[in-house]
């Protein structure tokens, strides 16, 4: 008889082939010509591959811009029409200069290592490349300007139903107001990096649509993701990403699947993660090495996070789910500002 681990991995390989759909009507919010953007088949193209060994994928530079600071060689930024970026580089120590190419926008230049970038008027993806003029090594911030939210019609963009948020934020925070705008994903931009070892794609909602599809995603969720994916392979567990059982979802079907109103994944600042690499089946690994497939291997992934990432700016909430019929064992990250645990084994 089929073993009920067994049984689990067959139902989640079949629900992973599930968007197969017809060509899309409309692929706008495209990339801007002049710069290419990183992409798995670009700079970074192992990161998605069994790699022979794990990089970080950071410079020996940072740049900060808004109210982050990552020295990850990709990262996503997530802007409105019209906004403006401060981006700074910080290099203590070294004297080295540098050079920031833009794709389209308006750049000015504040200092040796201070630029304000305004975005174009229009949606899409336009890179910025930041460049030691020394040693050539360069950080790409992949920007993309997104839909205001004030674009909805209804509950829908384009066709692609949202729903509707909370009227009030809870508790009164910040991470919990109505969304500034959305992300347009198309088959020509979603497997664009957003960070060193994640993709675009990886965070899209479950819910069934063709392209474009919308998503919300919070740049300090894409820094904890590599830090703890870095302490995994640290710790000698080998993984090139962590599988995203679930990234952003919308109000509609947040509500579909009866999760509370007030869940981080909708303000794009949760994920739930597994490691797929040994086999790749769409359940957790093996962590533990017992030979069984469950939440103790989950355990095992939640007690090096909340061991092992400690910065005050990536606080937030860390859960421990068992597996089910329809998934595997995962544990949930996010990054609401203050520290929720659940779920924990001893």
């Amino acid at each position: 008889m089929m073993s009920l681990n067994r049984t689990i991995r067959i139902t989640l390989l079949a629900a992973a082939i599930t968007f197969a759909p017809a060509m899309a009507s409309r692929e706008a919010g495209g990339i801007a010509k002049g710069l290419d953007p990183a992409r798995p088949d670009g700079p970074g193209a192992g990161a998605f591959e069994r790699p022979a060994a794990y990089s970080p994928g950071k410079a020996a530079f940072s740049v900060r811009f808004q109210e982050e600071t990552s020295a990850y060689r990709v990262i996503g930024v997530y802007v409105l029409p019209g906004e403006s970026v401060g981006i700074e580089v910080l290099d203590a120590g070294s004297r080295d200069s540098y050079t920031l190419q833009n794709s389209a926008g308006l750049l000015s230049r504040e200092s040796d290592r201070r630029w304000n970038w305004v975005a174009p008027s229009e949606h899409g993806l336009y890179p910025v490349v930041v460049s030691n003029d020394s040693s050539g090594e360069t950080i790409t911030m992949n920007i993309f300007v997104m839909i205001p939210y004030s674009r909805l019609s209804g509950e829908c963009i384009e066709g692609y139903r949202i729903g509707s948020y909370p009227d009030k934020p809870y508790k009164n925070r910040s991470i919990y107001e109505t969304p500034k705008g959305f992300i347009e994903v198309t088959r020509e931009n979603k497997d664009t990096l957003v960070s060193p070892h994640f993709r675009l794609s990886q965070f899209l909602c479950k819910q069934q649509s063709d392209y474009p599809k919308y998503l919300i995603l919070k740049e300090r969720l894409l820094i904890k993701l590599e830090l703890i994916l870095e302490e995994v392979n640290r710790q000698g567990h080998e993984a090139g990403t962590f599988s995203i059982l679930s990234g952003y979802r919308t109000p509609h079907y947040n509500r579909a699947i009866g999760n509370v109103d007030y869940s981080l994944h909708l303000w794009g600042g949760a994920a739930d993660i597994f490691i797929d690499e040994d086999p790749r089946d769409g359940v957790m690994d093996d962590l533990n090495g017992d030979g069984k497939f469950n939440r103790l291997d989950a355990a095992v992934l939640y007690r090096l996070i909340d061991c092992k990432i400690c910065r005050e700016d990536l606080s937030g909430g860390l859960g421990n789910y068992g597996a089910t019929q329809s998934h595997g064992a995962f544990v949930h990250v996010d990054v609401r500002g203050t520290p929720a645990r659940w779920g924990k084994l001893e």
